[in-house]
């Protein structure tokens, strides 16, 4: 991976020439991640033309692990566990006689951009605009590969879960084993909270648990990620408790199947970000069905559970390939109930087989 990490800060630098900066100054954890693979810990990167410089706390545990090993052309600067590692960087910046600094304004508050300009002397800043996030969007194989080992936890756990008995039990109380059942398989840590909503809780988004027991005859809905080596996905599934599901809900459960299964059949490399949100919504407008809030389809996922691009009405920019995505709509009947589907893919073009399919549990209404 230090060769992937290398080739990452190479762009970064290529970017910084053509926009007329000497070095960029990198304080947004992901990135961080991103650039170098040490993970979210308090540190701050410098990338000039020359060198790398990454602060960390001296106060950091070692890593025994071996996960998180740096690369040797990374020059590790150690600063006072109290102390902003992005200060120490400006004063570097000063000392290595940059002229131009770009910096993540979009990540600095206005007290920590005001310091870092105290600090930098005679150092102009300029706004780096999200150039990292930008290089983040396209994966590559090593971040696709882990991608696919996070949704074989999350489908690994959400599995066990559905052969266990769950009637009696609360939605908290599943949440918790599920996270439990991720990290288990080798997880990080669940990718984000997970959301169990049973009965009237069924179908919507962002739900936080509550302590409402599963009930026979309930829609259940799950949404879940695992986190691996930083990189996280997300799925939901709905399924129905204990006898065979109600004719209402067959039918909601098939029209946001059909809804979900256009908008995964719409990726491709070029297609407008809009087009996978028009073929899933489409479906659910002509049965009658809008949400309240007009949610996007889905978003761009990796580092961090929510990136760029977003796959909604009003996104006019096109896919790229290798870019993983989440396709996920849902319909919420108030006081009943509703269903929600969700999977994370990759988008590749049609000669290497379509969309790849990362959440593979089943889709079925399940009875359990």
């Amino acid at each position: 991976m230090s060769d992937a990490h290398a080739a990452r800060r190479e762009r970064l630098r290529e970017y910084c020439s053509a926009s007329g900066a000497d070095a960029a100054l990198v304080t947004r954890a992901a990135n961080i991640r991103y650039l170098t693979g040490c993970p979210p810990c308090g540190a701050a990167l410098l990338v000039t033309r020359e060198r790398t410089l990454l602060a960390l706390p001296d106060d950091l545990p070692p890593d025994d692990t071996g996960e998180h090993l740096i690369a040797e052309d990374v020059t590790q600067l150690p600063v006072a566990g109290e102390l902003d590692a992005a200060l120490a960087l400006a004063e570097a910046a000063g000392r290595l006689r940059v002229q131009d600094l770009a910096v993540e304004e979009h990540d600095l508050t206005v007290a920590r951009h005001r310091s870092i300009a105290a600090l930098a002397e005679g150092v102009r800043l300029a706004d780096l605009d999200h150039a990292v996030e930008r290089l983040r969007v396209v994966k590559d194989e090593h971040e696709i590969a882990d991608l696919r080992i996070a949704a074989e936890i999350a489908d690994q756990a959400l599995g066990e879960l559905l052969e266990s008995i769950l009637v009696g039990r609360t939605e908290r109380h599943l949440a918790m084993e599920l996270e439990r059942r991720m990290i288990d398989h080798g997880a990080d840590k669940a990718a984000f909270p997970v959301s169990v909503g049973t009965g009237s809780h069924s179908g919507l988004e962002h739900h936080q648990p509550t302590d409402r027991r599963v009930e026979e005859g309930d829609f259940l809905t799950v949404v879940l990620g695992a986190q691996y080596r930083g990189y996280g996905v997300s799925t939901a599934r709905t399924f129905v408790i204990g006898a065979a599901p109600a004719p209402w809900q067959v039918e909601l459960h098939r029209l946001v199947f059909r809804a979900q299964r256009a908008g995964r059949e719409a990726l491709s490399p070029g297609v407008e970000q809009h087009v996978p949100d028009d073929a899933a919504r489409s479906i659910l407008q002509a049965a009658g069905h809008t949400e309240h809030s007009v949610h996007p389809l889905g978003h761009g996922i990796g580092l961090e559970i929510r990136e760029a691009p977003r796959l909604g009405p009003a996104d006019m920019g096109k896919l790229d390939s290798r870019v993983p995505v989440t396709v996920g709509p849902g319909v919420h009947l108030p006081g009943r109930g509703g269903v929600r589907i969700e999977d994370t893919l990759v988008v590749r073009p049609l000669e290497e087989g379509g969309p790849e399919l990362l959440t593979i549990t089943t889709k079925e209404l399940l009875a359990l």
